[in-house]
């Protein structure tokens, strides 16, 4: 069976300038976006009754671009003003690079890791002295912080944000396939949809985190990201659907 038309569980990017559009018009596809979470920020009141003190802490471990923004908001929401010394290490180059929206990258120390949490460890283990903050949300991945415990990593994990479950149900299901980035995805799906079946929808996944959500979920995962082939999720789509097309071409 042809790919025709795929979900992508994300907001639908504000210009035409996504990797999403472009497999769609190489591959004669159509692509929708749809959120399946929803982000609601945490308030500096509630924020203060933490009592978590931002500048006691020397640098900071972003796994998100969500992260990223929430961190930088609760710190203009409570009117702290980041030093230039804070130290900043992301889980990815491309949450790395996105640190310019809010400070001049040159004249900071950044340091970012190649594809998962896991990669950032060894890093995070040549800045020992260093004090860590981790901005999260409350539903963020527990191997996180067991990976920081387990190598005496000095952190604090502050919940800046929660994921929130999108309304789903006026859903159709006329997709080929779904695309979810979060194992928080994958369990909105079932939230809105308990008796869920897949009957030959395809599933794709990025993370290893979120490839474990599908599969302990009861669903047959049949793309995962990154991998060495295919470090992007729409890298990862175009070589499946280019293969299904080709073994289609056989038969």
């Amino acid at each position: 069976m042809k790919i025709k038309k795929i979900l992508i569980s994300q907001p639908k990017p504000d210009n035409e300038k996504s990797p999403y559009i472009d497999l769609a018009l190489r591959n004669n596809v159509c692509v929708e976006f749809r959120p399946f979470t929803e982000v609601s920020g945490v308030s500096g009141k509630e924020f203060r009754a933490t009592r978590i003190d931002i500048l006691k802490h020397t640098a900071v471990i972003f796994t998100s671009k969500t992260a990223v923004d929430h961190f930088f908001r609760i710190c203009e929401e409570i009117r702290i003003c980041v030093p230039e010394t804070m130290k900043y290490f992301c889980v990815t180059e491309s949450i790395a690079l996105y640190l310019q929206k809010y400070i001049i990258y040159r004249k900071r120390k950044i340091f970012f890791g190649k594809n998962d949490f896991a990669d950032m460890i060894d890093i995070l283990k040549k800045h020992s002295g260093e004090c860590f903050l981790l901005p999260s949300s409350d539903s963020s991945k527990k191997d996180n912080y067991k990976l920081l415990e387990k190598n005496k990593i000095n952190y604090t994990r502050a919940i800046l944000y929660h994921n929130v479950t999108s309304n789903l149900t006026d859903l159709t299901s006329d997709f080929d396939m779904f695309v979810f980035f979060s194992p928080s995805g994958v369990k909105a799906l079932f939230d809105n949809f308990p008796r869920f079946k897949q009957n030959g929808i395809r599933i794709a996944s990025f993370g290893p985190n979120t490839a474990k959500a599908v599969k302990d979920a009861g669903l047959k995962l049949d793309i995962k990201a990154p991998t060495p082939e295919a470090p992007s999720m729409a890298m990862a789509i175009e070589q499946y659907i280019q293969k299904l097309n080709k073994s289609n071409g056989r038969n």
